[in-house]
């Protein structure tokens, strides 16, 4: 019996062993390489910032902002190793004791309720394995970690784990996690707030404290229950930690300078460059937008715009209910839910109406009251020139039960206003480069998305003239040339008619020097000019400002400014007035990193150099954005020593147009409708209705207002 017991023992053995051996031989082959772990690839969003590095938009399905373990915080280190893996530090990656207690637990109760996987196994698995529940897929998760556990250290991995982990709400990593529910980095993070995230990787769609605080809160507490017990809190912190209440809450990205239109400017090159992978690759974005300047040409838009359609009367309330007698503040949120704040303007109830003023409640702000100065400008509108009788009191205005806009005017006050009809653009050039330092697309982006600087196509009227005049310079004219300002009539055979154009007031001033026909933008001085110099000749000198002469039309109408272009087109036109008669491209795109900072695009403009006498030629039918060599920058993220050597040589523009030109455009005192801001510095100031183009002259400084 012994004998046959011992041979039944071996063969059992030898069994065993042939087995190991077979699944060893079958599953070691064919596990991945390690090595692609240290040179890992996350899933990072496109971050879009501005010229001083704010952020200004992020796009991508996941939102992980990766940390090193150096810079996270020890009590989530602990919190991680409490909730998951206590003996990480232990094994050798996979931990038997944890693994032996799943099997008994799932002999006991029949229902695998502990999986036994350690933080290595969790690596594995999220970096190289499906999570199908399959004892294939456990064994290949063992043999996996356990490899992974001879290359890597424990630092490396924990990191991985730490980066790599879905938390929730399109949160993957610690790094995510933190601004996700609480809008802060993982520095600023207390105690039962770290406890929260390290719970959230067991069932982080349901388990989170945005979608089910109560359970979220349990789990915390579990998380911090086992601190106590393995050492890393005292009684007195887990007591405290325990009491305090959930305070996550979903957080978006958070957005430093408000400018969606770069943004989507931006996204869209990014796509068309890289493909979806633009979305995950964490590519960071630099644009040329200037913080302070953007800032000044969205309140001045909006302002701008907002002033206009005041002056055209009040259109009412944007919706009416009828409050009932027992209303009460839940009633006026849910009522003014489905109003989303535009632009500037908030959605404001009213509640109750006095003589002067009214009561409205406003969403995050509570019950406001709106004095006579705010709303005594609502006269009636009735259409684009008449408005009714101003009002005389709050009645005649407002209705209980209204949802009317308002805004808090640069004095604090509350204002009515309302949603404009009209709509605008505005966009900020700096002359010497084409760098794109501020740009609207319009009232609110979120409301439409349609760029009117880079999309819109509308006729500049007045404001072409002066391309039209410095082509008259060019053929032999002076500013002190006489023009004829009288009636005249030309046949126009597009129209099947004669065409008789008139100036704007209707009124005729015989002949006119140049320099003050322009300055009062004469239309009949402007279209005889066009006449006498020859329409050919001058479509020849616009098109060295940079316009596709094919889409202007080859008539006497040009001189009014009849051709469809952008205000894109138009600033960058107007750019060789104001920097001397060079010209230059637009540009918005700076530089472009991968998420470990590496530049891999860098921006080289067409530059203004008027002391470069070396003849250049320069090819203007390149793209808007010169790509620098790939190659070159990466040697010199890798050399930094030798960057300056390695940089392409400056792209200097071309003058295309005589400085004696210039300096006569530029020397009549509202020849080019110049405005001078508070601080000294000159802009030119273009009409294109409903369009407003703004850009910068001979410095840096946006107009602060309009």
């Amino acid at each position: 019996m012994l004998r046959f017991a011992f041979n039944v023992c071996l063969s059992l053995g030898l069994l065993g062993v042939i087995s190991i051996a077979a699944v060893i031989g079958y599953i070691v082959p064919g596990l991945p390489d390690i090595e692609t772990l240290k040179d890992v690839k996350m899933q990072i969003p496109l971050r879009v910032y501005s010229h001083d590095h704010s952020l200004i938009s992020e796009y991508g399905e996941k939102r992980r902002t990766p940390v090193t373990i150096d810079n996270v915080p020890p009590q989530l280190i602990h919190a991680f190793l409490a909730a998951e893996d206590n003996r990480f530090y232990q094994h050798p990656g996979v931990d038997w004791q944890g693994i032996l207690r799943a099997v008994v637990n799932l002999v006991k109760t029949g229902k695998k309720t502990q999986g036994g996987s350690t933080i290595t196994m969790q690596v594995a698995r999220n970096f190289f394995l499906s999570r199908e529940k399959s004892y294939v897929r456990k064994l290949n998760e063992i043999f996996l970690a356990l490899k992974i556990e001879r290359e890597l250290s424990k630092k490396e991995i924990l990191e991985l784990y730490l980066n790599k982990i879905y938390l929730g709400q399109r949160a993957y990593g610690v790094g995510a996690a933190s601004k996700v529910y609480y809008g802060n980095d993982l520095d600023q993070l207390d105690l039962p707030q770290l406890a929260m995230i390290a719970g959230l990787p067991k069932a982080p769609s349901t388990t989170n404290p945005v979608s089910n605080p109560q359970r979220a809160s349990k789990r915390r507490n579990y998380v911090l229950g086992r601190m106590l017990e393995n050492g890393y809190i005292s009684q007195t912190e887990h007591d405290s930690a325990i009491q305090t209440a959930v305070t996550a809450s979903l957080h978006g990205p958070k957005i430093d300078v408000e400018a969606p239109y770069v943004a989507e400017m931006v996204r869209k090159h990014m796509l068309a460059k890289y493909g979806e992978n633009a979305y995950s690759d964490g590519y960071k974005v630099f644009t040329t937008i200037l913080d302070k300047n953007q800032i000044a040409a969205t309140h001045a838009l909006r302002k701008a715009l907002l002033e206009y359609d005041r002056r055209h009367g009040y259109r009412g309330p944007e919706h009416h209910f009828d409050l009932p007698d027992n209303s009460d503040e839940q009633t006026w949120q849910q009522l003014l839910s489905t109003f989303p704040i535009i632009g500037n303007i908030y959605p404001a109830l009213i509640t109750r109406t006095n003589e002067t003023s009214v009561i409205a409640h406003l969403p995050r702000f509570g019950q406001i009251e709106i004095d006579w100065e705010g709303f005594n400008w609502a006269r009636k509108y009735i259409d684009a020139n008449r408005r009714g009788a101003a009002p005389e009191t709050a009645a005649d205005v407002f209705q209980a039960g209204d949802i009317v806009r308002i805004f808090n005017d640069d004095a604090g006050q509350w204002q009515l206003t309302q949603i404009p009809d009209v709509e605008g653009g505005l966009v900020s050039m700096r002359p010497i480069d084409g760098a794109t330092l501020a740009l609207v697309g319009g009232f609110d982006f979120y409301r439409s998305k349609f760029n009117r600087i880079t999309q819109a196509l509308r006729q500049p009227g007045s404001s072409f003239k002066p391309f039209i005049y410095s082509a008259a310079l060019e053929t032999g004219y002076t500013a002190a040339s006489l023009i004829n300002d009288a009636p005249v009539v030309f046949d126009d055979p597009s129209i099947e008619d004669r065409w008789r154009p008139e100036n704007y007031s209707g009124k005729y001033y015989g002949p006119t020097r140049l320099r003050e026909a322009l300055t009062h933008s004469r239309n009949l001085v402007s279209i005889r000019l066009l006449h006498e110099v020859g329409i050919p000749r001058v479509i020849e000198h616009i098109a060295k400002f940079g316009f596709d002469t094919d889409q202007l039309p080859q008539s006497l109408s040009l001189a009014l400014g009849s051709g469809a272009i952008t205000p894109w087109q138009l600033a960058a036109a107007y750019c060789v007035f104001a920097n001397g008669g060079y010209r230059v491209e637009p540009y918005f795109i700076e530089r472009i990193e991968t998420y470990k900072g590496e530049i891999i695009y860098a921006a080289n403009p067409l530059t203004v150099c008027n002391d470069c006498e070396l003849p250049v030629t320069v090819d203007h039918t390149q793209a808007d954005l010169p790509v620098t060599d790939n190659l070159t920058m990466q040697q010199a993220n890798n050399n930094p020593d030798e960057a300056t050597e390695l940089e392409p040589p400056p792209r200097i523009a071309d003058r295309v147009i005589s400085p004696q030109n210039i300096w006569i455009m530029n020397s009549n005192t509202g020849m080019l409708n110049l405005w001078s801001t508070n601080n000294g510095a000159t802009a030119y100031l273009l009409y294109m209705c409903p369009l407003l183009t703004i850009y910068n002259y001979r410095n840096l400084t946006l107009i602060h207002r309009i």
